[in-house]
């Protein structure tokens, strides 16, 4: 193929646009930040199910509690009524003596009822600890989440911002070469993101191997409108000021 060697050196400005596409793109994709969200995520779902069941821990402790208040509850009023019955003097001594002792009976009963409700107020204390702790962490990656998406997103919009111009420079560039030399240009890019490169210290400037003799010799001997492909890597091999051939 032939073409202008001011078209052939409009190669590499199409190439160097390419390549800083290509950069963008890797640079998007592997923000540090999208990582980070993901660790983030990660710790808010253990946390989240952590929560859940340190909820539903103070939940099943708060029914126990709510059923020892009603067992003590009862327990108060039998011996209301039982109290109010011997105050009266009602009954037999036989009944009277016996309402002393459910008396002290109930009270008894009332006060072990009350030492198992202290125990679970002490073990709902310490389970609501555990919600707040957690409800804690979870606010702590929440904001560190968000934090982080905010980094992602200037990030992003930096990258948009650059890519926009290497697109818009790379439209303007690949608008000024001849249809053919940008056709066989794309058809290598697909194959390999260096589609052209310079020759530069006996060096194809893609796959960075050094020319052999005969292909020196051909280099040298080839039109200066001749398009040159590496033997190697077959981009594009374009002769410079700085190629020395």
């Amino acid at each position: 193929m032939k073409a202008d060697p001011k078209d052939q050196r409009r190669l590499l400005d199409l190439q160097l646009s390419d390549t800083t596409l290509n950069q963008l793109d890797h640079r998007r994709r592997n923000l540090p930040e999208h990582a980070e969200i993901e660790r983030f995520d990660t710790t808010a779902r253990t946390a989240q199910d952590e929560h859940a069941q340190a909820e539903a821990a103070v939940g099943d402790i708060d029914r126990d509690i709510a059923r020892q208040e009603r067992e003590i509850e009862q327990v108060r009023q039998r011996a209301a009524r039982d109290q109010a019955r011997l105050d009266a003097g009602t009954g037999s001594a036989k009944d009277l003596s016996n309402l002393q002792h459910e008396l002290g009976s109930l009270s008894r009963r009332q006060s072990e009822l009350e030492d198992v409700e202290l125990e679970l107020m002490e073990r709902r204390e310490t389970a609501q600890a555990a919600v707040d702790a957690l409800t804690a962490r979870l606010d702590e990656v929440n904001t560190g989440r968000e934090a982080a998406t905010a980094r992602r997103d200037k990030s992003l919009g930096e990258i948009a911002g650059e890519e926009a111009l290497a697109k818009s420079a790379r439209q303007q560039q690949a608008g000024e070469l001849p249809d053919a030399l940008l056709a066989l240009y794309e058809k290598i890019r697909t194959q390999s993101p260096i589609a052209a490169a310079p020759i530069r210290g006996r060096r194809c400037g893609a796959c960075r191997i050094e020319l052999s003799a005969g292909e020196v010799d051909r280099v040298k001997t080839a039109p200066r409108d001749e398009v040159l492909r590496c033997e190697e890597c077959r981009s594009i091999m374009v002769r410079t000021e700085e190629s020395g051939l």
